[in-house]
């Protein structure tokens, strides 16, 4: 019988700590429980959940995160709870009761041109994401396998995910014409088989961070959330159409700049900066007076 041993991974948000496994402990796919009604097809889940600080249990392929609540620190615990989960391993338990399903899952893919001529958007018909999620290259795109096997596509530069679908910035050696219906049928097949377009531990992570979360930010000023909302109601729905994302950076008070950053089709699109300037800029400056001088993109 394989012998499990565990790594402790820290991640990017103090609550959640990865606990990773030499071998594969789920048949490809990831789950997650909020609690032990959730966890009833996961003896292992249960058994954590009787631990009174974890708040979330993430299952993936070769790993297991536990998200915890405020009333102990991970580094008072984890050894413990590593101990815990080798123990169980180790003892041949199952994990997850998963159930055998070959069948592929109905899915429809269809291309968009975008503003952007290095940008094609790929719509799906189901949601594949929580939030967004852009990735520059392949080192980045660690949580994402979709992501990342789309980086092994030679022509493949840039991928962007939102809710329902995935913008492809190719380089100049290809055309649309020859690689369109590659990319979309690639894409297709990935969601079609089930696979995990990205880790529940990121999902969970960049979900803390979207403009909603920042808006409950007590140390935000009312300016800046004002800038969000209207950024959100407005603006986002219209770039998103086109394959794109604007995320509020920052609200310079002295200079009234708003920061903002570009994301998917709207990063590097020749018309970008005429929409930053006659679109966005003009509206912020219609709604809100004289609290708006400029805004700026960091990233274009």
């Amino acid at each position: 019988m394989e012998e499990y041993t565990i790594s402790v991974v820290e991640t990017n948000n103090p609550s959640i700590l990865k606990f990773d496994t030499n071998h594969f402990i789920t048949k490809h796919k990831s789950y997650e429980f909020k609690n032990i009604d959730e966890a009833k097809n996961s003896p292992l889940a249960q058994q954590l959940f009787y631990l009174p600080f974890i708040k979330t249990v993430y299952i993936s392929g070769n790993f297991i995160a536990l998200e915890r609540y405020d009333i102990v620190e991970w580094n008072d615990v984890k050894d413990e709870v590593a101990q815990q989960l080798v123990e169980y391993l180790n003892a041949g338990e199952p994990v997850v009761l998963e159930e055998e399903n070959d069948k592929k899952i109905a899915v429809t893919v269809y291309g968009e041109v975008t503003p952007n001529p290095a940008v094609m958007k790929f719509v799906v018909n189901k949601k594949i994401v929580p939030t967004t999620f852009e990735f520059k290259n392949i080192d980045e795109a660690s949580d994402s396998e979709l992501a990342k096997q789309l980086f092994h596509l030679p022509f493949v530069k840039e991928v962007f995910l939102d809710e329902n679908y995935v913008s492809v910035t190719k380089y100049e050696v290809a055309s649309w014409d020859e690689i369109t219906m590659e990319l979309r049928e690639f894409i297709r097949d990935f969601i079609a088989d089930g696979k995990e377009v990205i880790s529940p531990t990121a999902a969970a992570q960049q979900t803390k961070e979207t403009p909603a979360k920042q808006l409950e930010d007590v140390n935000l000023d009312d300016t800046s959330k004002q800038i969000i909302d209207i950024l959100e109601e407005y603006v986002k729905p219209a770039v998103a159409s086109d394959g794109g994302n604007i995320l509020f950076k920052s609200y310079e008070q002295e200079s009234k700049t708003v920061n903002v950053i570009l994301q998917g089709a709207c990063s590097g699109c020749p018309s970008s900066t005429f929409t930053l300037k006659n679109g966005i800029e003009n509206m912020l400056k219609n709604m809100m007076g004289d609290k708006i001088n400029q805004v700026v993109a960091l990233n274009g």
